[in-house]
């Protein structure tokens, strides 16, 4: 997940611009979770709760004292006056100030007593209240740590102990995270996840950790899990162990007799199928199982898991040969005049497509700015229909203030490319297991109204800043052709999405990994092929 806001291009001076819109995911609603962004402003939030809070706890322990010491002087009083009653009243001091205790001084008690101090912190936990993250705030961060978990192949103790790759501020998650976790997966009728943390938060427990959720409780959930897996017979073996703690588990006695009925069934339909396939194998023929497992070697590897493997940094590598083409170097772009003096320094990232990064090409100032900028305004994303091409956004966008940076000219003179006709600079923020899907930044021949709202041609190529260094996770990946791109603050990356033709280049098809640790800010500029006609010609082949 990620969010966005965009900047316009204007005749301003050198380093200036104009802040024009601020867009939020492609895919979530107003979730907080997308963005760190956000979530920073949570936290001061709840700092603000939590003083008061404190006010409200010191206005209760005064209270308290104060009972305290009334109740210590009365119990001092009445223990010597009840050793003699009448000896003690016979004193028409004492006699006056019983009157008077019990007539004021005991009503006065009562409405200490009675007293509200929690006007203040119930008030101010009204007003932050509707800035609070909603149900589908926290199931849409336990699904990205989820999606953490799977993509970066975690196991659930890791994740517990807080012992991840990069982590400045190490976190343990208790019972009740594990359990939470595993029934937010089970709500979402996804049983291997449920399996995974109801086994975490069953080892926490007997571990010793104290907790309000009972094994009882884990266990049943866990047992269910497993079974919806068809894991029959370690089914059984939890919904046994449920029921030593809780014999009378009116659910558990009755699981416990339809897994057992279930398990004898399955040995019998293993049986008949094991006979089946000796049968077969006495009839087949070599060839047919060499045929057989030729095929499976040569099934191709889906989509999903390449670019998960690019995330771990196992994807293809570069033959030797190939490795060898790619150089850095000084680049001026044939001494453009802004960079004959101060060249940039450029190196090769990819050669099949040609993607290039240009290091300390924006400054720490100018990434502030823009961060600062952006955080208010995020809004969804403008995305362009498949089906229509229109593009669409979920809100308005917004004016803002003037700035005091532009990528603009920059990028022109080292592209080469018209800016005019680029879309607005938007910035991306990703937040918990923050990612982008696999996709085309150019529109397909399937989508021929692509981008037709803009006017200004097809996507030709796209350059991409990164404003902050990732601890770990957060690549950009190119998972046709094996590559992965790292998050390195200060850098930008560019490439073309189109041939010279016109055509587009399928191979750079690409998707943001998720953030594993740390905090990922990236701005991009699309460019269009209105403009370029005089600085890139059109090839005379479909894949020039």
């Amino acid at each position: 997940m990620k969010t966005f806001f965009s900047f316009s291009r204007m005749e301003l001076p050198c380093w200036g611009f104009l802040l024009m819109s601020c867009l939020q995911s492609l895919s979530a609603h107003n979730d907080f979770f997308t963005s760190i962004g956000q979530m920073t402003d949570l936290l001061y939030t709840e700092k603000d709760l939590v003083t008061s809070l404190k006010d409200y706890i010191r206005a209760e322990e005064n209270k308290l004292e104060q009972v305290k010491r009334w109740a210590d002087k009365l119990d001092l009083l009445t223990a010597t006056a009840t050793k003699d009653p009448e000896g003690f009243l016979g004193h028409p001091v004492n006699a006056f100030k019983l009157m008077k205790r019990l007539n004021t001084e005991w009503s006065d008690l009562e409405s200490l007593v009675l007293r509200d101090t929690t006007d203040g912190f119930i008030s101010n936990l009204t007003i932050q209240r509707q800035y609070f993250p909603t149900d589908e705030d926290q199931t849409g961060a336990a699904k990205a740590l989820l999606r953490l978990q799977d993509t970066y192949r975690l196991d659930t103790n890791t994740i517990s102990i807080g012992d991840l790759p990069g982590v400045k501020h190490k976190s343990l998650m208790t019972v009740e995270d594990c359990y939470e976790l595993g029934k937010i997966a089970y709500t979402d009728v996804d049983y291997y996840h449920t399996e995974l943390w109801m086994v975490q938060a069953l080892k926490q427990l007997d571990e010793g950790e104290e907790s309000p959720i009972d094994k009882v409780t884990v266990l049943d959930y866990l047992s269910y899990a497993i079974y919806q897996q068809g894991e029959i017979e370690r089914a059984l073996e939890f919904t046994k162990r449920l029921l030593e703690l809780e014999p009378e588990h009116q659910r558990a006695k009755g699981n416990l007799k339809y897994f057992e009925f279930q398990l004898e069934k399955q040995k019998k339909t293993e049986e008949q199928e094991s006979q089946k396939e000796a049968q077969r194998e006495k009839r087949e023929t070599p060839e047919k199982k060499e045929k057989t497992k030729s095929q499976k070697t040569f099934s191709l590897i889906p989509e999903r898991k390449k670019y998960e493997m690019l995330c771990r940094g196992e994807g293809i590598k570069m033959t030797p040969r190939r490795q060898s083409r790619l150089f850095c170097r000084y680049f001026d772009n044939n001494r453009s005049p802004h960079y004959v003096l101060a060249p940039v320094k450029q190196q090769d990232e990819w050669d099949r497509p040609y993607i290039v990064r240009y290091l300390d090409i924006i400054s720490d100032a100018e990434m502030e700015k823009v961060k600062q900028l952006a955080k208010p305004r995020l809004r969804r994303a403008t995305i362009s229909n498949p089906i229509t091409g229109v593009l669409e956004t979920e809100t308005d966008g917004e004016e803002g203030p003037p700035g005091v940076f532009t990528p603009f000219s920059r990028i022109e003179d080292l592209t080469g490319l018209e800016m005019d006709t680029a879309e607005e600079l938007q910035v991306a923020n990703y937040g918990v297991g923050g990612q982008y899907e696999p996709h085309f930044d150019f529109g397909r021949k399937d989508e021929p109204d692509a981008f037709k709202e803009l006017g200004t041609g097809n996507r030709i190529a796209t350059w991409l800043f990164y404003m902050s260094d990732v601890s770990a996770g957060g690549a950009t990946v190119f998972p046709d052709v094996g590559a992965a791109v790292w998050p390195m603050k200060g850098t930008a990356v560019f490439w073309y999405n189109l041939f010279p033709s016109g055509e587009g280049d399928y191979s750079t098809r690409h998707a943001a990994c998720p953030v594993l640790v740390g905090n990922k800010w990236v701005s991009n500029k699309w460019i269009h092929e209105r403009g370029q006609e005089w600085r890139r010609p059109c090839g005379l082949s479909e894949a020039d």
